[in-house]
């Protein structure tokens, strides 16, 4: 794969667009790319329920609301990812645990995970974090033994494959995310792939509103029911989580198009690794086993010299030329809105003993990578500027 386009919008994204405002957004008309949308997407994935949502923390919301998870109940997440993940737990009244990670894939730990299960436990959301999925054998194993819900959360993970199968067929549901920096973007958008009925069901019931005309494969009730004066809507409450038509759209024709976008991402990354081999000592890549396919939302690395930090080589790199890189998130058990209880109103619903944990030491495996972490984009549409990035890395490494 190579320069087939220079740019992430080179499909019917335009056509799309045009086919949605030629309907004027008429309710007769609606959902129609939605409709498109799901379906080509479940499709690829060989999934087959597929239900999209404005964003992609609104569908891991929905995913632990459909399983009746609420106050009182956990769920065991990373510390190391966006603090989406946690919002999501928090949005449903629930407790987010933090399992540690481990420290050479810098994905969640399934020994950490056993560590942390306890009979309030009833969903894990794991993080196929910046392109690779964790070791989800061993982690469905313990949520069958436990009777636990597995949600991925794969906003940085599209066609990551673990033994041979496609990342996001794995748990009992999944969640991507088509934000502007993922490897497909609407702008905004998500969707959630699920095998099973039931659990689809609920799902688009919380993704609409609760109407009873709704099901895992229709988004939208007629007009004919909703005009009937006696016509019950609400079976159950719910969120308006749907995804807008013109996002659909925009959605739609970059799933035609996902095996060359993600195709560009992992070429990226292999030069960035090629070039920096000779370093890898110490400035050493998210390790990708054998038995994995890492689709490198970014390419990134831990510094591991004592004498290098992050700030110096942020630094040394932007001062020769380097585009810039990203740092990891602060974890999010030390971010302000939980070292200061400001969880709006959520924090009544977690146990004190629960409340006391979020502190330093809670996962060092996680606090030592944290800081330490170096993420490089791989969304160059220009491979030219990609190997010229990649010159100018191997250049700074070499002056430490």
């Amino acid at each position: 794969m190579n320069s087939q386009f220079d740019r992430r919008i080179f499909g019917s994204e335009m056509k799309y667009l045009h086919e949605v405002l030629q309907t004027e957004f008429r309710s007769s008309q609606g959902s129609l790319m939605m409709r498109r949308f799901e379906e080509s997407f479940a499709k690829r994935f060989g999934s087959k329920y597929a239900i999209s949502f404005v964003n992609g923390t609104a569908t891991m919301h929905a995913a632990l609301e459909a399983r009746g998870i609420g106050p009182g109940d956990e769920v065991i997440v990373p510390p190391l990812t966006m603090s989406a993940t946690t919002f999501a737990v928090l949005q449903a009244n629930a407790t987010p645990v933090y399992a540690d990670v481990d420290e050479h894939t810098f994905q969640i730990d399934p020994r950490s995970i056993s560590e942390r299960i306890t009979p309030r436990t009833k969903a894990i959301i794991t993080v196929a974090l910046y392109g690779l999925s964790p070791d989800m054998d061993s982690i469905m194993a313990l949520a069958e033994m436990h009777g636990l819900t597995v949600i991925e959360d794969n906003a940085e993970c599209f066609l990551g494959t673990y033994k041979g199968r496609l990342v996001g067929t794995l748990g009992h549901c999944s969640s991507f995310s088509f934000q502007s920096s993922k490897h497909l973007t609407s702008g905004e958008g998500g969707v959630v792939l699920t095998d099973d009925l039931a659990y689809a069901e609920n799902i688009r019931k919380v993704q609409s509103l609760g109407y009873a005309g709704v099901s895992a494969n229709k988004g939208k009730i007629t007009k004919r029911d909703i005009q009937d004066p006696g016509y019950s809507r609400h079976v159950t409450m719910g969120w308006n989580y749907r995804m807008p038509e013109l996002c659909c759209a925009v959605a739609l024709a970059q799933t035609e198009n996902i095996d060359a976008l993600v195709a560009r991402r992992i070429e990226v990354a292999k030069i960035f690794e090629e070039s920096t081999r000779q370093f890898h000592d110490w400035f050493t890549p998210q390790f990708t086993g054998p038995e994995f396919t890492n689709s490198y939302w970014t390419w990134v690395t831990c510094i591991r010299n004592p004498k290098v930090t992050w700030h110096d080589f942020r630094d040394r790199f932007t001062a020769a030329g380097g585009d810039g890189v990203y740092a990891a998130w602060r974890l999010s058990y030390l971010e302000p809105m939980f070292t200061n209880r400001n969880l709006l109103g959520r924090e009544r619903f977690i146990s004190s003993e629960n409340l006391d944990s979020y502190r330093k030491g809670l996962c060092p495996v996680a606090e030592f990578l944290q800081p330490r972490l170096v993420q490089f984009k791989t969304n160059y549409w220009d491979l030219g500027r990609a190997h010229q990035q990649a010159e100018i890395l191997q250049q700074t490494l070499s002056t430490f």
